[in-house]
């Protein structure tokens, strides 16, 4: 089976990649705009003809687009996340290959749930920002080609190659930062978002089966388990060994509630919230912040704490996935737990100490 691979150099590209090469029966074309693809290919400005001309001379069996954009303004989302797809399913129409689509989607086109909730995959979308609105417009594209496709809603993907810029990987940073200064206790705000974190290399295997499978529509992939993020933290801690209190920072307004450790109200200590943002420590004093910025001021009698930055996913403070439609038709269920996951983070993390 000859696979087209699209975004093989990107986060969970790189994964799809490695699982699908190691299946002997699959012929593997990876398809991109660096230099190390075996076709060079913009898809954000490339013509639906030139790709169809493409898929005519290849004749890949499956199309997997890992492609994509998860940061920037809305129209430069909407050009690498949904034109992008609409160049891609023109081409498919057009072409003679015939093959099947599967294209990554992410549990940002859902926007916020009711705590406590698992959502599935007919919940109906609520986008809370541009990046899922330009998700889920693409989605919507491939579900109304009339090709056999089928859209993998990913939710929290963590594990090996965690982008530094993502929560986790903030997290994991501040951490670093912690331990090469010395420091006993380290400040994190915005730990209250719950996420269904799932490791990327079993991404890599439900795109695996998904290539394989007859299945079409809407399927998530998840773990079934929403984990509130200073309980990651906590456990990036244990796995780190950093043996400093962690507090967190958004209580009410004066209050400082300890996750892990002796909490010290009375001493001043460094202030970053989980996305990596920097704020003025307890006190209101200027301090040198842990990611070796300069500190912030504030005055205490006056100004209100920081009000905590929300999870940059628009998708409020809770998601978990509902998995069964995964298990039920893609014979799939995640293997690789949360604590390997970032025992993986911070293995990258610790080897720039």
């Amino acid at each position: 089976m000859r696979v087209l691979l699209i975004g093989a150099n990107g986060y969970i590209g790189r994964f799809v990649a490695d699982r699908l090469l190691a299946d002997p029966a699959v012929q593997l074309t990876a398809l991109g705009r660096g230099d190390d693809a075996d076709v060079r290919f913009d898809l954000a400005t490339g013509s639906p003809g030139a790709l169809t001309r493409f898929l005519d001379a290849v004749h890949p069996g499956v199309v997997v687009n890992c492609a994509g954009a998860t940061r920037g303004g809305a129209r430069e989302l909407t050009r690498h996340n949904t034109v992008a797809v609409a160049t891609v399913c023109e081409a498919l129409r057009r072409s003679g290959c015939g093959a099947r689509l599967v294209q990554v989607g992410c549990s940002a086109e859902y926007g916020p749930s009711q705590p406590g909730s698992s959502t599935a995959e007919d919940a109906v979308p609520r986008p809370g920002g541009p990046y899922g609105v330009s998700k889920l417009a693409a989605t919507e594209l491939v579900l109304g080609s009339g090709l056999d496709a089928v859209v993998l809603r990913v939710f929290s993907p963590a594990g090996p190659g965690t982008p530094a810029g993502s929560p986790l990987g903030r997290l994991a940073e501040a951490m670093r930062r912690a331990m090469q200064s010395g420091d006993g206790e380290l400040r994190l705000g915005g730990l209250g978002a719950q996420r269904d974190f799932i490791d990327v290399r079993d991404v890599a295997r439900a795109v695996h089966a998904a290539s394989l499978s007859a299945a079409q529509g809407v399927i998530n992939i998840g773990s079934g388990r929403a984990v509130r993020l200073r309980d990651a933290a906590a456990t990036l801690a244990r796995v780190a060994g950093y043996g400093g209190a962690l507090h967190e920072l958004d209580g009410p307004p004066g209050a400082l509630r300890p996750t892990i450790g002796h909490p010290r109200t009375e001493s001043v200590g460094h202030r970053v919230d989980a996305l990596g943002h920097h704020r003025a420590d307890a006190l209101g004093h200027h301090r040198p912040d842990p990611l070796g910025g300069r500190g912030e001021r504030a005055d205490s009698e006056h100004a209100a704490p920081a009000a905590p930055h929300p999870y940059p996913d628009g998708c409020g403070s809770w998601q978990q996935a509902d998995v069964r439609t995964a298990r039920d038709r893609l014979g799939w269920r995640p293997r690789i737990g949360l604590e390997e996951s970032l025992a993986d983070i911070w293995m990258e993390a610790a080897c720039r100490i």
